[in-house]
């Protein structure tokens, strides 16, 4: 059993931090908004601090799992943040999706002070988080994904060391990359079934059989023909995203026409109030007869 924090207690984090919990780890976990810590401790055993240091003072392991890049470094590197009250040895791991120039300020400013920094960002959604099966791609140090990766199992299917500070967030813009494609691609190819007059759904169960098979398609094209967009991801989260993968483009020198289109179709939707839609909701654009 390790004494654990955990910051930000979202559609992500709070199951997760739940994992950990049951995972049998002393944890104490902190949110901006208390009630939402105060619904976590109703469910799991542990405790809830008053601030992100009081949250991570004495911890061995501290998760945060909170906004951007800005939110990050005001939890962690301003007066009283998280790193004033690490000790040195423990680990920083964070779960949020950020720039890699993040994960590399917060690096360099924990190794000062002896203390190890992962970036982790997750891919599963909701439903990985709340089933225990997150993918977990990792940055940062490789002695200290070595003891951090059993705790980070407990909530994830797959956990994956890919190299230096900066690693695991640019691993991240690739699958968001890749996402909003296909995305984009299999709403295209609903609206088209739908206007060719076949039956959506048994196009859908058919093609998921033969190379058009993927995690989008399986779990997200029935819910797409029913017009149902209500699973976690939002497209405010998604445009999010897709904006530090084309900062990073642009940094080097990545060609990204489908995801700069698509960033663009993302928009329309959160115009016409779309925002906390999940990101299926594509294919609203189409089919505007």
């Amino acid at each position: 059993m390790a004494k654990v924090a955990f910051i930000g207690l979202g559609v992500m984090g709070f199951p997760m931090a739940g994992h950990l919990a049951a995972g049998g780890h002393d944890v104490t976990v902190y949110n901006r908004n208390p009630a939402r810590a105060a619904a976590w401790l109703e469910q799991h055993k542990g405790k809830s601090a008053a601030t992100p240091a009081a949250a991570a003072a004495g911890a061995e392991f501290v998760f945060t799992c909170i906004g951007n890049d800005n939110d990050l470094y005001q939890v962690i590197l301003e007066e009283g943040g998280l790193l004033s009250a690490m000790a040195p040895g423990s680990i920083l791991i964070d779960h949020t999706t950020a720039s890699a120039e993040a994960a590399r300020t917060i690096h360099a400013a924990a190794k000062e002070q002896g203390v190890f920094f992962l970036d982790a960002p997750v891919s599963g959604g909701q439903a990985g988080a709340e089933n225990g099966k997150l993918t977990v791609m990792v940055g940062g140090d490789a002695e200290a994904y070595a003891r951090a990766e059993p705790v980070i199992a407990l909530f994830s299917r797959a956990v994956t060391y890919m190299g230096a500070s900066g690693s695991g967030q640019l691993t991240k813009m690739v699958n968001q990359i890749c996402i909003a494609g296909l995305v984009q691609a299999l709403s295209e190819g609903i609206a088209f079934a739908e206007n060719a007059g076949l039956d959506a759904a048994l196009v859908v169960d058919v093609i998921s059989k033969g190379a058009a098979q993927s995690w989008q398609l399986e779990n997200r094209g029935k819910t797409m023909i029913e017009r149902k967009f209500d699973f976690g991801f939002a497209v405010d989260l998604m445009r999010k995203d897709l904006g530090i993968c084309l900062a990073e483009a642009k940094r080097n020198g990545s060609d990204l026409p489908v995801t700069t289109l698509t960033d663009q179709f993302y928009g329309e939707v959160q115009q016409a109030g779309g925002n906390r839609f999940d990101t299926s909701s594509l294919i609203t654009r189409l089919n505007k007869k």
